[in-house]
């Protein structure tokens, strides 16, 4: 028996010596041949029990010198055929053909709309701020002059953190004009941009969560006016030239006045009625003169420095500008609806 496996190991080397692979499909037969998992060099090893014992060395040696060919002359197959494969795509290949599609993003309209208010407030001196979306009971509510038992603190209106009374996913970015106020000397001239959260029924007009834009300007003998023209400019720059606006008395409890300001919107048709309930009026923000109280719990004394703040949503204007009838497709990341937006910059 072991004269034969000599024998069948010399057959062997002859046959991979002698062994041409043409294509893939032969190279995969050669590997399951000689190198797969039931290969046929398999039975050989296990002769090696019935080796002489002076001759086991010898015979071991042998039948690693066939493996070891058969696994070289497989990688000068494979590496041939590669480069055969190679070279005849380059031959073959039309470059008349058009590319591949590539597949373009697009900024989610809610981005896109920050973004443009942003870049509409920074050309007049804001500055971006940005702060933390936990936040604790003082900066959201008390600095920002909100009494004890108002509404707003109540569990029904508020996300606080479990096993905690202090601690809340904030309802507005105003906590964020609170931080800067105590940690900067005025004169102060920022946006904060941010989400939001409230405890509120998800609806096709209200999410649980949202974002908002708030600013914030105070320095020595800053006005009504100020404040004006600077919300003015604000709703050109962001719906046109003509663009015309109204100022109603309402009620903050962080500014003292306080109005909701109105753009124009018009009665073109008969989704202009609906949305401004067929006065053409819409209301986009909120603003006011910040109140005296909050400047004195932010440490900035109101006897030399005055200030104005305003806040608006930045769905609602995403809804407004792009004609969004429903609030709820803004968060539910429907490619079909994302790609509308794939044009716009």
């Amino acid at each position: 028996m072991s004269d034969k496996a000599w024998d069948q190991i010399e057959a062997y080397i002859n046959e991979i010596e002698n062994t041409e692979c043409s294509d893939m499909q032969a190279l995969e037969q050669f590997r399951i041949r000689f190198l797969g998992s039931k290969n046929i060099l398999k039975g050989l090893f296990s002769e090696i029990r019935n080796i002489e014992n002076d001759r086991k060395k010898e015979y071991g040696q042998k039948l690693n010198d066939l493996k070891s060919l058969a696994e070289t002359k497989f990688q000068q197959f494979q590496s041939l055929l590669k480069k055969s494969e190679r070279e005849g795509s380059k031959k073959t290949m039309d470059m008349s053909l058009p590319a591949s599609p590539f597949h373009q993003g697009s900024r989610h309209p809610v981005s896109l709309v920050m973004n443009r208010i942003i870049d509409i407030f920074e050309k007049i001196g804001f500055v971006v701020s940005e702060e933390r979306e936990i936040e604790d009971d003082w900066h959201n509510f008390t600095a920002m002059n909100t009494p004890e038992d108002h509404p707003a603190r109540d569990m029904q209106d508020t996300f606080y953190l479990k096993n905690s009374v202090t601690n809340l996913l904030r309802t507005h970015t105003s906590s964020v004009q609170s931080r800067v106020m105590t940690s900067q000397e005025p004169p102060i001239r920022i946006i904060a941009p941010g989400r939001v959260y409230r405890n509120e029924t998800i609806s096709a007009r209200s999410h649980c969560q949202f974002h908002q834009v708030e600013g914030l300007f105070i320095d020595k003998n800053v006005s009504f006016a100020d404040m004006k023209q600077t919300l003015l400019y604000f709703a050109r720059e962001m719906y046109g030239p003509d663009t015309k606006i109204r100022l109603r008395p309402s009620y903050f409890p962080f500014t003292e006045p306080s109005a909701e300001m109105d753009v124009y919107w018009g009665l073109k048709d008969e989704i202009d009625y609906r949305i401004t309930k067929g006065t053409g009026w819409l209301e986009i923000l909120g603003c006011g003169m910040v109140d005296p109280n909050v400047l004195i719990n932010c440490n900035i004394d109101p006897e030399i420095y005055t200030g104005f703040a305003f806040g608006m949503g930045i769905e609602r204007q995403a809804m407004l500008k792009y004609n969004i009838s429903d609030i709820r497709l803004l968060f539910e990341n429907d490619v079909r609806f994302l790609k509308q937006f794939s044009s716009v910059i």
